[in-house]
């Protein structure tokens, strides 16, 4: 059986769960997240507890046992406490800002990038040079962090850019010199 898929999902106070018809909702604090999953599976709630349990072992109902699980989880933390990503800017005069809930980066174009962001994600800068993206959707906070880093990506020989913080970059080697490293006859 799934190591996953059978971990009991505690829920918080304050939290209610409701399954039915391959749709599994949850309201919360923070607001309300609808997931979708397959209806062979069951969720049930069983002493302020979820279970995801599958009708057999075919290969089909193995697969969905611990991703179903996992999205339920997600759902549950997301509701209750919500997500957050922290992204960093590194290069000289880069630098964020709040206009309004949009997110303006001045990043080394010649023009600042605005980025709007979607229903339910949110920026803060708690710094000229950092980020914070958080919403109650876990894969929704997670594309729109990737969409902001992808803006400008670290650079491979300097390092500058747009990283999640404590991402560690691999940088590469610059030229040996003006003459390949072999000097001059």
């Amino acid at each position: 059986m799934s190591r996953i898929g059978k971990q009991p999902i505690a829920v918080p106070s304050g939290v209610t769960a409701n399954a039915q018809n391959g749709v599994f909702t949850v309201k919360g604090p923070k607001g309300e997240l609808t997931v979708p999953y397959n209806p062979a599976l069951n969720i049930s709630n069983e002493n302020g507890q979820l279970l995801v349990t599958r009708p057999s072992d075919r290969q089909e109902h193995r697969a969905l046992h611990g991703l179903t699980r996992t999205l339920v989880a997600n759902a549950v933390k997301g509701v209750s406490d919500g997500y957050t990503i922290n992204l960093e800017l590194r290069g000289v005069g880069y630098r964020a800002r709040l206009a309004g809930r949009n997110l303006e980066l001045t990043i080394g174009y010649s023009h600042p990038v605005v980025i709007e962001p979607p229903a339910g994600v949110t920026f803060t800068v708690p710094e000229p040079t950092r980020i914070d993206v958080s919403g109650i959707d876990k894969q929704l906070v997670g594309q729109v962090a990737a969409n902001v880093r992808k803006v400008r990506k670290p650079d491979a020989y300097h390092g500058k850019g747009v990283r999640f913080v404590g991402e560690q970059i691999a940088l590469k080697a610059g030229k040996a010199g003006a003459t390949g490293g072999k000097g001059k006859k």
